[in-house]
Protein backbone atom coordinates (compact mmCIF):
# COMPACT_ATOMS: atom_id res chain seq x y z
CA UNK A 1 0.00 0.00 0.00
CA UNK A 2 0.90 3.16 -0.43
CA UNK A 3 3.08 5.44 2.55
CA UNK A 4 5.04 8.22 1.19
CA UNK A 5 5.78 8.96 -2.07
CA UNK A 6 9.83 9.73 -3.15
CA UNK A 7 10.65 9.73 -6.78
CA UNK A 8 13.47 7.19 -7.20
CA UNK A 9 13.24 4.85 -10.21
CA UNK A 10 15.44 1.66 -11.31
CA UNK A 11 16.54 1.72 -14.62
CA UNK A 12 19.13 1.13 -16.70
CA UNK A 13 19.88 1.82 -21.01
CA UNK A 14 21.09 -1.17 -22.13
CA UNK A 15 22.25 0.24 -25.85
CA UNK A 16 23.82 3.22 -27.75
CA UNK A 17 22.97 7.07 -28.14
CA UNK A 18 23.11 7.05 -24.44
CA UNK A 19 23.58 10.62 -25.01
CA UNK A 20 20.04 11.62 -25.80
CA UNK A 21 19.00 14.46 -23.03
CA UNK A 22 15.35 16.68 -23.28
CA UNK A 23 15.60 19.87 -21.86
CA UNK A 24 14.35 20.68 -19.04
CA UNK A 25 12.05 23.79 -20.04
CA UNK A 26 9.00 22.92 -22.19
CA UNK A 27 9.61 23.67 -25.87
CA UNK A 28 6.86 24.49 -28.15
CA UNK A 29 5.77 21.96 -30.49
CA UNK A 30 3.27 21.76 -32.99
CA UNK A 31 1.20 18.56 -33.78
CA UNK A 32 1.77 17.37 -37.67
CA UNK A 33 -1.22 17.73 -39.65
CA UNK A 34 -0.20 15.82 -42.66
CA UNK A 35 0.90 12.94 -40.97
CA UNK A 36 -2.04 12.72 -38.52
CA UNK A 37 -5.13 13.70 -40.60
CA UNK A 38 -7.75 11.57 -39.77
CA UNK A 39 -11.09 10.37 -41.95
CA UNK A 40 -13.02 14.21 -41.08
CA UNK A 41 -10.40 15.96 -41.76
CA UNK A 42 -9.35 14.26 -44.80
CA UNK A 43 -12.82 14.67 -45.85
CA UNK A 44 -13.02 18.22 -45.84
CA UNK A 45 -10.41 18.83 -47.88
CA UNK A 46 -11.32 16.84 -50.59
CA UNK A 47 -14.93 17.50 -50.49
CA UNK A 48 -15.96 13.91 -49.55
CA UNK A 49 -17.56 12.64 -46.53
CA UNK A 50 -16.43 10.99 -43.27
CA UNK A 51 -17.05 7.33 -43.44
CA UNK A 52 -17.05 7.09 -39.58
CA UNK A 53 -19.96 9.02 -39.28
CA UNK A 54 -23.26 7.68 -40.62
CA UNK A 55 -26.86 8.78 -40.07
CA UNK A 56 -28.72 5.91 -38.89
CA UNK A 57 -32.40 5.25 -40.77
CA UNK A 58 -35.24 4.47 -38.86
CA UNK A 59 -33.09 5.79 -35.40
CA UNK A 60 -34.55 9.40 -34.11
CA UNK A 61 -33.37 12.04 -31.52
CA UNK A 62 -36.11 13.97 -30.37
CA UNK A 63 -35.47 17.56 -28.81
CA UNK A 64 -38.49 18.88 -26.70
CA UNK A 65 -38.40 22.97 -27.61
CA UNK A 66 -37.97 23.84 -23.64
CA UNK A 67 -36.53 21.89 -20.62
CA UNK A 68 -39.26 19.30 -20.60
CA UNK A 69 -40.81 16.81 -23.23
CA UNK A 70 -44.68 17.12 -23.96
CA UNK A 71 -46.36 15.34 -21.44
CA UNK A 72 -48.46 12.81 -23.77
CA UNK A 73 -45.33 12.41 -26.09
CA UNK A 74 -45.47 8.53 -26.19
CA UNK A 75 -48.95 8.56 -27.89
CA UNK A 76 -48.14 11.06 -30.00
CA UNK A 77 -45.00 9.46 -31.40
CA UNK A 78 -47.42 5.89 -31.61
CA UNK A 79 -50.07 7.41 -34.01
CA UNK A 80 -47.34 8.61 -36.45
CA UNK A 81 -45.91 4.94 -36.20
CA UNK A 82 -43.56 5.64 -34.02
CA UNK A 83 -42.20 3.74 -31.07
CA UNK A 84 -40.26 5.86 -28.16
CA UNK A 85 -37.56 3.92 -26.76
CA UNK A 86 -35.72 6.38 -24.22
CA UNK A 87 -36.99 9.33 -22.24
CA UNK A 88 -34.42 11.43 -20.67
CA UNK A 89 -36.79 13.36 -19.61
CA UNK A 90 -34.45 15.55 -17.08
CA UNK A 91 -32.58 16.88 -20.59
CA UNK A 92 -35.65 17.24 -22.98
CA UNK A 93 -34.98 14.71 -25.07
CA UNK A 94 -36.48 11.11 -26.48
CA UNK A 95 -34.93 8.61 -28.34
CA UNK A 96 -37.67 7.17 -30.68
CA UNK A 97 -37.57 4.22 -33.58
CA UNK A 98 -40.01 4.18 -36.74
CA UNK A 99 -39.87 2.90 -40.44
CA UNK A 100 -42.22 5.56 -41.77
CA UNK A 101 -39.42 7.12 -44.07
CA UNK A 102 -41.90 10.62 -43.03
CA UNK A 103 -41.57 10.39 -39.51
CA UNK A 104 -38.88 13.19 -38.89
CA UNK A 105 -41.27 15.59 -40.74
CA UNK A 106 -44.47 14.81 -39.31
CA UNK A 107 -42.88 14.40 -35.61
CA UNK A 108 -41.60 17.66 -36.09
CA UNK A 109 -44.66 19.30 -36.16
CA UNK A 110 -45.76 18.26 -32.09
CA UNK A 111 -46.48 20.87 -30.19
CA UNK A 112 -43.30 21.07 -27.85
CA UNK A 113 -40.73 19.47 -30.07
CA UNK A 114 -38.18 21.57 -31.61
CA UNK A 115 -36.43 19.33 -33.95
CA UNK A 116 -35.84 15.70 -34.81
CA UNK A 117 -33.10 14.32 -36.15
CA UNK A 118 -31.56 10.99 -37.22
CA UNK A 119 -29.20 9.30 -34.77
CA UNK A 120 -25.90 8.64 -35.64
CA UNK A 121 -23.64 5.69 -35.59
CA UNK A 122 -19.95 6.45 -35.22
CA UNK A 123 -16.45 4.55 -34.99
CA UNK A 124 -15.51 6.43 -32.01
CA UNK A 125 -12.15 5.23 -31.77
CA UNK A 126 -10.89 2.60 -34.05
CA UNK A 127 -8.96 -0.83 -31.77
CA UNK A 128 -6.81 -1.40 -34.84
CA UNK A 129 -5.66 2.30 -35.24
CA UNK A 130 -4.81 2.69 -31.87
CA UNK A 131 -0.94 2.18 -30.69
CA UNK A 132 -0.58 -0.35 -28.62
CA UNK A 133 1.72 -2.26 -27.07
CA UNK A 134 1.26 -5.59 -24.91
CA UNK A 135 2.86 -6.36 -21.64
CA UNK A 136 4.12 -9.80 -20.79
CA UNK A 137 3.75 -9.06 -16.69
CA UNK A 138 4.94 -13.01 -16.12
CA UNK A 139 8.47 -11.23 -17.31
CA UNK A 140 8.41 -8.49 -15.07
CA UNK A 141 10.70 -8.15 -12.08
CA UNK A 142 10.74 -7.38 -8.97
CA UNK A 143 8.45 -3.84 -7.44
CA UNK A 144 10.76 -1.12 -8.33
CA UNK A 145 12.27 0.94 -4.97
CA UNK A 146 9.72 3.90 -5.51
CA UNK A 147 8.39 3.73 -2.11
CA UNK A 148 4.71 2.79 -3.47
CA UNK A 149 4.28 -1.49 -3.87
CA UNK A 150 2.18 -1.52 -7.09
CA UNK A 151 4.13 -3.57 -8.62
CA UNK A 152 4.05 -1.65 -12.25
CA UNK A 153 3.68 1.93 -10.78
CA UNK A 154 7.32 3.28 -12.05
CA UNK A 155 6.12 3.04 -15.74
CA UNK A 156 3.26 5.42 -14.74
CA UNK A 157 5.37 8.62 -16.01
CA UNK A 158 2.22 10.75 -16.39
CA UNK A 159 1.25 10.53 -12.38
CA UNK A 160 4.77 12.05 -12.44
CA UNK A 161 3.49 14.65 -14.96
CA UNK A 162 0.15 15.75 -12.91
CA UNK A 163 2.72 15.43 -9.45
CA UNK A 164 -0.26 13.01 -8.01
CA UNK A 165 2.39 11.54 -5.58
CA UNK A 166 2.99 14.73 -4.09
CA UNK A 167 -0.81 15.64 -4.22
CA UNK A 168 -1.38 11.81 -2.25
CA UNK A 169 1.57 13.05 0.15
CA UNK A 170 -1.04 16.05 1.04
CA UNK A 171 -3.87 13.36 1.65
CA UNK A 172 -5.66 13.87 -1.48
CA UNK A 173 -7.03 10.53 -2.20
CA UNK A 174 -9.83 11.36 -4.14
CA UNK A 175 -11.76 9.63 -1.13
CA UNK A 176 -15.71 10.39 -1.30
CA UNK A 177 -15.70 10.78 -5.19
CA UNK A 178 -17.70 9.07 -7.72
CA UNK A 179 -16.72 8.93 -11.25
CA UNK A 180 -18.44 7.63 -14.25
CA UNK A 181 -16.56 6.39 -17.16
CA UNK A 182 -18.24 6.40 -20.39
CA UNK A 183 -16.33 3.77 -23.09
CA UNK A 184 -16.32 0.77 -24.47
CA UNK A 185 -16.09 -2.80 -22.63
CA UNK A 186 -14.57 -3.19 -19.28
CA UNK A 187 -12.18 -5.95 -17.49
CA UNK A 188 -14.81 -6.04 -14.31
CA UNK A 189 -12.35 -8.34 -12.84
CA UNK A 190 -9.16 -7.20 -12.62
CA UNK A 191 -7.74 -6.98 -9.74
CA UNK A 192 -6.75 -3.30 -9.73
CA UNK A 193 -10.18 -1.84 -10.77
CA UNK A 194 -12.66 -4.69 -9.13
CA UNK A 195 -11.79 -2.69 -5.76
CA UNK A 196 -13.39 0.21 -6.66
CA UNK A 197 -16.19 -0.48 -9.16
CA UNK A 198 -19.77 0.54 -8.18
CA UNK A 199 -21.36 -2.08 -9.98
CA UNK A 200 -24.54 -1.79 -9.26
CA UNK A 201 -24.43 1.99 -10.73
CA UNK A 202 -22.63 0.69 -13.80
CA UNK A 203 -24.45 0.16 -16.81
CA UNK A 204 -24.20 -0.96 -20.58
CA UNK A 205 -26.63 1.06 -23.15
CA UNK A 206 -25.26 -0.79 -25.82
CA UNK A 207 -27.82 -3.29 -27.29
CA UNK A 208 -26.85 -7.28 -27.45
CA UNK A 209 -23.26 -6.39 -25.40
CA UNK A 210 -22.72 -6.84 -21.72
CA UNK A 211 -20.68 -4.21 -19.49
CA UNK A 212 -17.65 -6.91 -19.38
CA UNK A 213 -15.31 -6.37 -22.36
CA UNK A 214 -15.50 -9.25 -24.74
CA UNK A 215 -13.52 -8.57 -27.90
CA UNK A 216 -10.41 -11.17 -27.86
CA UNK A 217 -7.29 -10.17 -28.99
CA UNK A 218 -7.62 -6.36 -28.81
CA UNK A 219 -6.31 -4.18 -25.72
CA UNK A 220 -9.54 -2.83 -23.58
CA UNK A 221 -9.91 1.34 -23.98
CA UNK A 222 -12.44 1.00 -21.15
CA UNK A 223 -10.25 -0.70 -18.85
CA UNK A 224 -7.16 1.54 -19.89
CA UNK A 225 -9.10 4.70 -19.20
CA UNK A 226 -10.76 3.62 -15.99
CA UNK A 227 -7.11 2.27 -14.87
CA UNK A 228 -5.40 5.61 -15.42
CA UNK A 229 -8.26 7.49 -13.33
CA UNK A 230 -9.27 5.45 -10.28
CA UNK A 231 -6.74 1.78 -9.96
CA UNK A 232 -7.02 0.78 -6.23
CA UNK A 233 -4.41 0.98 -4.04
CA UNK A 234 -3.71 -2.31 -3.60
CA UNK A 235 -0.09 -3.47 -4.03
CA UNK A 236 -0.85 -5.39 -6.92
CA UNK A 237 -0.20 -3.61 -10.29
CA UNK A 238 -0.76 0.23 -11.01
CA UNK A 239 -2.56 2.79 -9.43
CA UNK A 240 -4.86 5.70 -10.61
CA UNK A 241 -4.58 8.91 -10.35
CA UNK A 242 -7.47 8.79 -7.71
CA UNK A 243 -6.93 5.25 -6.05
CA UNK A 244 -9.68 6.28 -3.62
CA UNK A 245 -12.36 7.35 -5.76
CA UNK A 246 -15.65 4.93 -6.76
CA UNK A 247 -15.97 4.21 -10.12
CA UNK A 248 -19.32 4.26 -12.34
CA UNK A 249 -18.32 1.88 -15.50
CA UNK A 250 -21.01 3.12 -18.38
CA UNK A 251 -20.60 1.10 -21.62
CA UNK A 252 -21.59 3.32 -24.47
CA UNK A 253 -19.65 2.48 -27.23
CA UNK A 254 -19.30 -1.42 -28.51
CA UNK A 255 -15.95 -3.20 -27.97
CA UNK A 256 -15.32 -2.10 -31.00
CA UNK A 257 -15.36 1.31 -30.69
CA UNK A 258 -18.48 2.02 -32.62
CA UNK A 259 -21.73 3.41 -31.09
CA UNK A 260 -25.16 5.47 -31.31
CA UNK A 261 -24.93 9.20 -30.62
CA UNK A 262 -27.82 8.40 -28.52
CA UNK A 263 -25.88 5.74 -26.66
CA UNK A 264 -23.41 8.96 -25.58
CA UNK A 265 -26.38 10.94 -23.97
CA UNK A 266 -27.84 8.50 -22.43
CA UNK A 267 -24.64 7.41 -20.62
CA UNK A 268 -24.60 11.07 -19.40
CA UNK A 269 -27.57 11.19 -17.80
CA UNK A 270 -26.99 7.88 -16.61
CA UNK A 271 -24.12 8.72 -14.49
CA UNK A 272 -25.77 12.13 -13.16
CA UNK A 273 -28.74 10.46 -11.74
CA UNK A 274 -26.18 7.30 -10.34
CA UNK A 275 -24.80 10.83 -8.73
CA UNK A 276 -21.15 10.88 -10.15
CA UNK A 277 -18.94 14.12 -9.45
CA UNK A 278 -17.34 13.92 -12.66
CA UNK A 279 -17.81 12.02 -16.10
CA UNK A 280 -14.52 11.04 -18.24
CA UNK A 281 -14.94 10.95 -21.86
CA UNK A 282 -12.17 9.18 -24.00
CA UNK A 283 -14.06 9.04 -27.42
CA UNK A 284 -14.73 12.07 -29.84
CA UNK A 285 -15.88 12.83 -33.32
CA UNK A 286 -15.76 15.49 -36.13
CA UNK A 287 -19.32 16.10 -37.07
CA UNK A 288 -19.32 18.06 -40.42
CA UNK A 289 -20.74 21.46 -40.56
CA UNK A 290 -21.80 21.24 -44.56
CA UNK A 291 -24.23 18.59 -43.06
CA UNK A 292 -22.85 16.34 -45.38
CA UNK A 293 -23.37 12.57 -43.91
CA UNK A 294 -23.54 8.88 -45.08
CA UNK A 295 -26.44 7.44 -45.06
CA UNK A 296 -26.03 4.11 -43.31
CA UNK A 297 -28.29 2.08 -45.90
CA UNK A 298 -24.96 2.18 -47.78
CA UNK A 299 -21.76 -0.54 -46.81
CA UNK A 300 -19.13 0.72 -44.78
CA UNK A 301 -17.13 0.83 -47.85
CA UNK A 302 -19.99 2.52 -49.84
CA UNK A 303 -19.13 6.66 -49.80
CA UNK A 304 -20.84 7.18 -53.45
CA UNK A 305 -23.25 10.39 -53.81
CA UNK A 306 -25.93 7.83 -53.80
CA UNK A 307 -25.65 7.34 -50.22
CA UNK A 308 -24.57 10.75 -49.19
CA UNK A 309 -27.13 12.88 -47.46
CA UNK A 310 -26.85 16.85 -46.81
CA UNK A 311 -28.67 18.05 -43.96
CA UNK A 312 -27.55 21.31 -42.98
CA UNK A 313 -29.77 21.30 -39.67
CA UNK A 314 -28.23 17.97 -38.45
CA UNK A 315 -24.79 19.01 -37.35
CA UNK A 316 -26.46 21.92 -35.17
CA UNK A 317 -29.18 19.85 -33.81
CA UNK A 318 -26.90 17.45 -32.93
CA UNK A 319 -24.66 20.12 -31.23
CA UNK A 320 -27.95 21.51 -29.58
CA UNK A 321 -28.92 17.52 -28.51
CA UNK A 322 -25.43 17.01 -26.55
CA UNK A 323 -25.85 20.75 -25.13
CA UNK A 324 -28.99 19.79 -23.42
CA UNK A 325 -27.45 17.05 -22.17
CA UNK A 326 -23.58 18.54 -20.38
CA UNK A 327 -26.05 21.30 -19.41
CA UNK A 328 -28.34 19.08 -17.59
CA UNK A 329 -25.18 17.52 -15.88
CA UNK A 330 -23.53 20.80 -15.02
CA UNK A 331 -26.84 22.10 -13.42
CA UNK A 332 -26.59 18.80 -11.22
CA UNK A 333 -22.73 19.51 -9.96
CA UNK A 334 -20.95 17.17 -12.39
CA UNK A 335 -17.92 17.93 -14.26
CA UNK A 336 -17.23 16.72 -17.91
CA UNK A 337 -14.56 16.31 -19.25
CA UNK A 338 -13.82 15.17 -22.29
CA UNK A 339 -10.23 13.90 -25.25
CA UNK A 340 -9.59 16.59 -27.40
CA UNK A 341 -8.84 14.28 -30.51
CA UNK A 342 -6.21 12.86 -32.04
CA UNK A 343 -6.07 13.99 -35.67
CA UNK A 344 -3.71 16.94 -35.33
CA UNK A 345 -6.80 19.31 -36.61
CA UNK A 346 -5.83 22.65 -36.14
CA UNK A 347 -9.17 24.53 -34.61
CA UNK A 348 -7.72 27.86 -35.30
CA UNK A 349 -7.27 27.27 -38.82
CA UNK A 350 -9.95 24.77 -39.53
CA UNK A 351 -13.44 25.80 -38.50
CA UNK A 352 -15.31 23.23 -41.26
CA UNK A 353 -15.86 20.35 -37.68
CA UNK A 354 -17.89 20.15 -34.74
CA UNK A 355 -15.68 18.44 -32.06
CA UNK A 356 -18.39 15.98 -30.03
CA UNK A 357 -18.47 16.00 -27.36
CA UNK A 358 -14.87 17.92 -26.33
CA UNK A 359 -16.38 20.97 -27.86
CA UNK A 360 -19.78 21.03 -26.60
CA UNK A 361 -21.04 23.96 -24.10
CA UNK A 362 -19.77 22.86 -20.61
CA UNK A 363 -17.00 20.19 -21.27
CA UNK A 364 -13.88 20.46 -20.46
CA UNK A 365 -11.57 19.41 -23.44
CA UNK A 366 -8.18 17.66 -23.08
CA UNK A 367 -5.06 17.54 -25.52
CA UNK A 368 -2.13 15.55 -25.16
CA UNK A 369 1.23 15.70 -24.04
CA UNK A 370 4.45 13.60 -23.52
CA UNK A 371 7.90 13.01 -23.42
CA UNK A 372 10.34 11.87 -25.99
CA UNK A 373 12.99 9.19 -24.70
CA UNK A 374 11.42 9.30 -21.08
CA UNK A 375 13.05 5.74 -20.39
CA UNK A 376 16.85 7.19 -21.15
CA UNK A 377 16.45 9.53 -18.65
CA UNK A 378 13.34 9.21 -16.07
CA UNK A 379 14.23 11.87 -13.21
CA UNK A 380 14.47 14.64 -15.24
CA UNK A 381 13.15 14.04 -18.67
CA UNK A 382 10.74 16.99 -19.70
CA UNK A 383 7.47 15.36 -19.92
CA UNK A 384 5.83 17.94 -21.44
CA UNK A 385 6.27 17.81 -25.19
CA UNK A 386 2.87 18.39 -27.05
CA UNK A 387 1.62 14.86 -28.52
CA UNK A 388 2.32 15.00 -32.34
CA UNK A 389 -0.85 14.18 -33.20
CA UNK A 390 -3.24 15.82 -30.48
CA UNK A 391 -5.82 17.87 -31.78
CA UNK A 392 -5.08 21.79 -31.43
CA UNK A 393 -6.79 25.02 -30.85
CA UNK A 394 -7.46 27.96 -28.91
CA UNK A 395 -11.10 27.31 -28.56
CA UNK A 396 -10.47 23.80 -28.77
CA UNK A 397 -8.48 22.77 -25.58
CA UNK A 398 -9.04 23.93 -21.93
CA UNK A 399 -6.20 22.06 -20.52
CA UNK A 400 -3.30 19.67 -21.28
CA UNK A 401 -2.76 16.33 -19.66
CA UNK A 402 -0.42 12.87 -20.58
CA UNK A 403 -1.48 10.97 -23.66
CA UNK A 404 1.81 9.71 -24.41
CA UNK A 405 3.52 9.59 -27.85
CA UNK A 406 5.65 7.39 -30.52
CA UNK A 407 7.35 10.77 -31.82
CA UNK A 408 11.16 9.27 -30.27
CA UNK A 409 13.16 7.53 -33.49
CA UNK A 410 15.79 5.47 -31.90
CA UNK A 411 15.80 2.00 -31.46
CA UNK A 412 17.75 1.69 -27.86
CA UNK A 413 16.14 -0.53 -25.34
CA UNK A 414 15.84 0.34 -21.88
CA UNK A 415 15.34 -1.13 -18.63
CA UNK A 416 13.02 -0.15 -16.16
CA UNK A 417 12.14 -2.26 -13.06
CA UNK A 418 12.31 -5.17 -14.04
CA UNK A 419 10.70 -4.52 -17.72
CA UNK A 420 13.05 -4.39 -20.78
CA UNK A 421 11.87 -2.72 -23.92
CA UNK A 422 12.27 -0.18 -26.51
CA UNK A 423 12.68 3.29 -25.42
CA UNK A 424 10.37 4.62 -27.44
CA UNK A 425 7.77 2.33 -25.93
CA UNK A 426 8.01 3.89 -22.37
CA UNK A 427 6.77 7.00 -23.67
CA UNK A 428 3.53 5.51 -24.23
CA UNK A 429 0.71 5.61 -21.17
CA UNK A 430 0.79 2.52 -19.21
CA UNK A 431 -2.73 0.95 -17.84
CA UNK A 432 -5.00 -1.94 -16.93
CA UNK A 433 -6.28 -4.11 -19.99
CA UNK A 434 -8.28 -7.27 -20.16
CA UNK A 435 -7.29 -10.69 -20.36
CA UNK A 436 -9.99 -13.55 -21.28
CA UNK A 437 -8.66 -15.57 -18.34
CA UNK A 438 -10.46 -13.93 -15.50
CA UNK A 439 -8.15 -15.09 -12.88
CA UNK A 440 -5.22 -13.13 -14.61
CA UNK A 441 -5.16 -9.08 -14.68
CA UNK A 442 -3.31 -7.83 -17.44
CA UNK A 443 -1.87 -4.22 -18.41
CA UNK A 444 -0.59 -2.90 -21.84
CA UNK A 445 0.39 0.56 -23.33
CA UNK A 446 -1.16 3.10 -25.41
CA UNK A 447 -1.16 7.16 -26.66
CA UNK A 448 -3.91 9.56 -27.29
CA UNK A 449 -6.30 12.26 -25.82
CA UNK A 450 -8.56 8.96 -24.71
CA UNK A 451 -5.35 8.37 -22.34
CA UNK A 452 -4.75 12.48 -21.42
CA UNK A 453 -8.68 13.11 -20.52
CA UNK A 454 -8.30 9.91 -17.93
CA UNK A 455 -5.06 12.24 -16.02
CA UNK A 456 -7.28 14.97 -15.85
CA UNK A 457 -10.20 13.83 -14.45
CA UNK A 458 -7.94 11.74 -11.71
CA UNK A 459 -7.08 15.48 -11.39
CA UNK A 460 -10.62 16.67 -10.86
CA UNK A 461 -11.50 14.16 -8.70
CA UNK A 462 -8.51 14.62 -5.88
CA UNK A 463 -9.81 18.50 -5.80
CA UNK A 464 -13.19 17.51 -5.26
CA UNK A 465 -12.73 14.66 -2.44
CA UNK A 466 -10.81 18.02 -0.79
CA UNK A 467 -13.75 19.54 -1.18
CA UNK A 468 -15.76 17.48 0.73
CA UNK A 469 -16.82 14.99 -2.27
CA UNK A 470 -18.94 18.18 -4.29
CA UNK A 471 -18.27 21.42 -6.28
CA UNK A 472 -19.53 23.08 -8.83
CA UNK A 473 -17.97 22.56 -11.96
CA UNK A 474 -17.37 25.92 -12.78
CA UNK A 475 -15.11 26.10 -9.55
CA UNK A 476 -13.19 22.94 -10.43
CA UNK A 477 -12.07 24.42 -13.35
CA UNK A 478 -11.41 27.54 -12.01
CA UNK A 479 -9.60 25.41 -10.02
CA UNK A 480 -7.60 23.39 -12.46
CA UNK A 481 -6.76 26.70 -14.58
CA UNK A 482 -5.65 28.62 -11.23
CA UNK A 483 -2.87 25.81 -10.33
CA UNK A 484 -2.20 24.46 -13.95
CA UNK A 485 1.34 24.82 -15.53
CA UNK A 486 1.37 27.57 -18.09
CA UNK A 487 2.77 26.42 -20.79
CA UNK A 488 3.72 27.08 -24.07
CA UNK A 489 2.38 31.01 -24.82
CA UNK A 490 1.68 32.83 -21.72
CA UNK A 491 -1.93 32.47 -20.85
CA UNK A 492 -4.49 30.17 -22.85
CA UNK A 493 -2.67 28.69 -26.00
CA UNK A 494 -3.82 26.61 -28.57
CA UNK A 495 -1.42 23.27 -27.72
CA UNK A 496 -2.31 23.20 -24.02
CA UNK A 497 -4.77 25.76 -22.98
CA UNK A 498 -4.52 27.18 -19.62
CA UNK A 499 -1.95 24.77 -18.74
CA UNK A 500 -0.65 20.92 -18.27
CA UNK A 501 -2.75 19.91 -14.80
CA UNK A 502 -1.01 19.82 -11.72
CA UNK A 503 -2.95 17.31 -9.13
CA UNK A 504 -0.34 19.16 -6.25
CA UNK A 505 -0.38 22.68 -6.77
CA UNK A 506 -4.71 21.95 -7.42
CA UNK A 507 -5.18 20.16 -3.53
CA UNK A 508 -2.97 22.77 -2.40
CA UNK A 509 -4.93 25.57 -3.33
CA UNK A 510 -8.28 24.17 -2.39
CA UNK A 511 -6.83 23.41 1.12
Amino acid sequence: MFTTFTKRFTYSVLAAALAFGCTPETEQATPNESLHAGAATSAVLDGSVNPSVRLKSGHYILLASGAALPADLESQVKTLKGNVTGLLAEAGIATVTSSDPDFAARAGKIQGVSAVIRDLDVQWFNPSDEKIVAFDAEAYGNPPASGDDDKYFDLQWGHDAVNAPEAWNAGARGQGVRIAVLDSGFDLDHQDLAPNIDLKSSRSFVPDEALQYALPGVGSHGTHTAGTIGAADNGAGIIGVAPEAELILVKVLRDSGSGSFSWMLQGIVHAVNEGADVINMSLGAALPRNGKYLDDNGTPEDTSDDFIVSDTKATQELINAISKVTTYATQQGVTVIASAGNDANNGNKDQSLAHIPSGAPNVISISATAPQGWALNPTTANLDFMASYSNYGTSDVDFAAPGGDYQYAGEEIARIGGITQYVFVFDYVFSAGNNPNPAKSSYYWSVGTSMAAPHATGVAALIIGQNGGEMDPAKVKAALRASADDLGKPGRDPYYGYGRVNAFKAITAVQ
